[in-house]
């Protein structure tokens, strides 16, 4: 970092990426900041600069030499699991200060010494306030994953036989009963359940209704006549509900059923062109099913508009990834357990190449990553120049 460089970064003040600390001299407080930059995407820590003026103070070479000393005891001490931090010094007209950087950590959730596991909000931090954020960054770790995790209250009983054994059949070539082992031991072979509670997973492919016990996991899908969701009046409106195939079915309809169809020079007596062909409704609906984040409580929502329709699902992409990324046919699979049955029930292949056929079937497609709001959208403009009234 240049002169100019750091001159820029106070003139622009504190925010979520930059933190100013006129003098440090506390090695707890420092690893505090430490774990939230870590836990937050990383940031850079100017040390010599106070945080109320903005005004540049400037360090002696003792407070170097001493600070660098807490950096280094910080890092590896006091910061579970220890981070690699790198400090460079910065001649500034009206002294010298030093630029702490921090890197994204790779191995979250970073924790002090008292077990707080911290993040930045804006210029300050706190500790995550809920059990939701905590299992969201286990998983954003690879620690755990949404659809591992037990559903209280769901066993056996609760299975559809008849469509497992048809599962089985048709990707085992055997029966529940050629498997020779009760029913129980066989879902924890197949890593559905275990001890008899069925987990995420299990609960939403194999049994009869998953929303008795998990009433946020469906689709709530609405047509709108116009192009505002505030719109008084809808078209149709419902709750997609049942296993991960019967919603994936009911969508498919609702979504073929409120959008058009066009003669586009056929006969008079052809059924038409969909407005938007058939596979993308599959690749995006199949997505949204497989890849939103489970540990938020909320539904997936398919809306559909006069002028285009909305995908939206809860969890903005995981890590670090971006919208170009899986532009470029890049995955990160959220859900591997539910990933690995997708592939054999419905038309998923689990190879990121998902929307890159949307993409090629139908180019009016816009992908938002919303992290603010902590939400992925998918926006299908409808050509109204070509679709006709059913």
């Amino acid at each position: 970092m240049e002169t100019a460089d750091l001159i820029e970064i106070i003139s622009r003040g504190e925010d979520s990426r930059h933190q100013f600390k006129e003098n440090v001299h506390n090695q707890d407080s420092l690893a505090e900041e430490l774990v939230a930059f870590s836990n937050s995407g990383g940031g850079i820590i100017v040390i010599g600069v106070s945080d109320k003026t903005n005004e540049v103070i400037g360090l002696t070479p003792n407070d170097v030499h001493r600070i660098n000393s807490l950096i280094s005891n910080a890092a590896s001490e006091s910061v579970i699991p220890p981070v690699n931090v790198s400090s460079q010094n910065i001649n500034h007209p009206n002294g010298l200060v030093m630029v702490v950087r921090v890197p994204d950590g790779i191995s979250k959730p970073y924790m002090d010494k008292k077990g707080s596991v911290l993040l930045k909000v804006g210029a300050d931090k706190r500790k995550y306030a809920s059990r939701e954020e905590l299992q969201r960054m286990f998983q954003a770790a690879s620690i755990v994953h949404a659809d591992e995790t037990p559903v209280n209250g769901m066993g056996v009983a609760d299975v559809d036989v008849l469509f497992l054994g048809k599962y089985l059949e048709d990707n085992l070539g055997e029966t529940i009963e050629q498997q020779n082992v009760p029913l129980d031991r066989l879902l924890e072979n197949m890593n559905i359940a275990r001890e008899g509670t069925l987990n995420l997973a299990g609960a939403l492919i194999f049994t009869k209704r998953p929303e008795v016990k998990l009433p946020v996991f469906i689709v709530k899908a609405v047509a709108f006549p116009g192009t505002e969701i505030t719109d008084e009046h809808y078209l149709e409106s419902r709750d997609l509900t049942g296993k991960l195939t019967d919603i994936f079915e009911q969508g498919i309809r609702f979504l073929i059923g409120n959008t058009s169809t066009a003669q586009n020079g056929q006969s008079v007596n052809s059924l038409g062109k969909p407005e938007v062909p058939r596979i993308v409704w599959e690749e995006l609906l199949a997505n949204a099913l497989i890849h939103r984040d489970y540990f938020i409580s909320a539904p997936v929502r398919v809306l559909i508009f006069s002028n285009r329709v909305e995908i939206i699902s809860p969890g903005h992409l995981p890590n670090n990834l971006t919208v170009e990324n899986i532009k470029a046919g890049n995955s990160n699979i959220r859900n591997p357990i539910l990933a690995s049955f997708a592939t054999k029930i419905l038309p998923y292949r689990g190879l990121g190449s998902g929307i890159l056929r949307s993409l090629k079937a139908y180019r009016a497609i816009d992908l938002i990553d919303d992290r603010d709001g902590n939400l992925f959208k998918v926006i299908v403009a409808r050509s109204e120049a070509r679709v006709q009234p059913k």
